[in-house]
C-alpha cells in the first residue's frame, strides 16, 4: 500500500517509516523541519515539507499522494516539566489534535484514503475511580484537573472525529513512551530529582517501547476492525514501583518523597493526580484483534537495558 504519514520525525515516526518500508509499503512522510527532511529520506520515504495547519498545503499533498492509509503521528509536545500549566504547554499539539485532524479527514475523504490511523493516549485521560487497570470500553475521565481539561477535550475532539468520519478510523492510544527520542526529558528531570515520589505514588501507569508502538501502528494500518485501541505493555505499576527503579537504571539518586500537601504546591492538581490518581490500561484487545505482542512485555526489562544517556540499549529482550 502507500501509506502518508504525517508527522513522521518524531519519536514514533522514526521508528514507524522504516518499519512500513521493509513491510513492503511505499511511505510519503511529512515533517515541519527542513532539517529532518533528509533524514526520512535515508529512512526509505519520500519526504514532503509540511505544516500540518496549513489547509491548503494538507489538501494538496495527500491529493497528490493518493495514500490507502493516513497515519496521523502529529504532535508539539513541550515535556513535563510544568504541570501546573499543562494545557499550555500542549496547546500546539491541542491545535494539531483538532484543526489538524479536519485538515487530514477532509483531505482523506476527497482523496479517497481507506483507513485513517491516529496517535491518541492513554494514562492519565482515564476515569480516575473504580479499577486500576482500565480497557477502551471505560469512559474518558469526566471531571480531569482543571489544567488538563483543554488537553483532553481536544483527545475526544480528535477521537471522535476520525470515529465518525467515512474511513475505517483507528484510534491508537499509546501508553507512556521510553525508547530513542522518547524518555530523555524525563531522565533528565530525575537525574536533577525534580520528579518526585508524591504520597504513596499509587497512580498506575502504562508504558510502551517506541519500537512496540511502531510495530502496533503498522498492524492498525494493515489490518483490524475500525476502533479503539490501547497500545500499551503487559505491566501497568503503580508510581511508587517504577519511578526508583528507573532512577537506579540511569545511575540517579532515589527519587524524593514528598507529602501530597507538598506535591500540590509544586505540581498542583495534575500533579498529584498524576502521582496518585491515574489509572492504568489494558493492552488484551489489541493483543487480540491486532494481532500484536509488544516485544518489551514490561517497562522492566526496557529500563534494564538503558544505555548511560537515557535510551535503552537496541538489544532485544531474549525469549524465556
Amino acid at each position: 500500500m502507500k501509506v502518508f504519514v504525517a508527522g513522521a520525525s518524531g519519536a514514533i515516526g522514526r521508528c514507524l517509516v522504516p518499519r512500513l518500508v521493509e513491510t513492503g509499503h511505499e511511505v510519503v512522510a511529512t515533517t515541519r523541519s527542513r532539517e529532518k527532511v533528509d533524514q526520512l529520506r535515508r529512512l526509505g520515504a519520500v519526504p514532503v515539507l509540511l505544516d500540518g495547519l496549513d489547509a491548503p498545503g494538507v489538501a494538496e499533498t495527500v491529493a497528490r499522494a493518493k495514500p490507502a492509509v493516513i497515519v496521523h503521528q502529529m504532535t508539539a509536545l513541550a515535556g513535563m516539566d510544568d504541570l501546573r500549566n499543562f494545557d499550555r504547554g500542549f496547546a500546539a499539539t491541542n491545535e494539531l489534535r483538532t484543526r489538524g485532524t479536519d485538515y487530514l479527514l477532509t483531505a482523506a475523504q476527497a482523496a479517497g484514503v481507506r483507513r485513517f490511523v491516529v496517535q491518541s493516549y492513554t494514562g492519565w485521560p482515564n476515569v480516575r475511580e473504580g479499577d486500576r487497570i482500565k480497557t477502551e470500553q471505560d469512559p474518558l475521565d469526566p471531571r480531569p484537573p482543571k489544567a488538563q481539561s483543554e488537553t483532553l477535550a481536544a483527545i475526544r475532539y480528535m477521537e471522535k472525529a476520525v470515529l465518525d468520519a467515512p474511513v475505517e478510523g483507528m484510534i491508537l492510544r499509546y501508553g507512556s513512551f521510553y525508547g530513542p527520542g522518547a524518555l530523555e526529558p524525563l531522565v533528565e528531570l530525575i537525574r536533577k530529582r525534580k520528579f518526585p515520589i508524591v504520597g504513596g505514588g499509587e497512580g498506575v501507569w502504562s508504558w510502551i517501547h517506541v519500537d512496540d508502538a511502531a510495530a502496533a501502528t503498522v498492524a492498525a494500518a494493515e489490518r483490524g476492525s475500525p476502533g479503539i485501541y490501547n497500545i500499551v505493555d503487559d505491566d501497568p505499576a503503580p508510581v511508587a514501583d517504577w519511578l526508583p527503579y528507573l532512577a537506579e537504571a540511569v545511575g540517579a539518586k532515589p527519587p524524593r518523597r514528598f507529602p501530597v500537601w507538598i506535591g500540590r504546591l509544586a505540581g498542583g492538581e495534575v500533579g498529584v493526580s498524576m502521582m496518585t490518581q491515574v489509572r492504568g490500561s489494558s493492552n488484551a484487545k489489541a493483543k487480540r484483534e491486532l494481532e500484536w505482542q509488544p516485544v518489551w512485555k514490561s517497562w522492566r526489562q526496557g529500563f534494564r537495558h538503558l544505555e548511560s544517556g537515557g535510551e535503552p540499549a537496541h538489544e532485544k529482550p531474549k525469549a524465556a
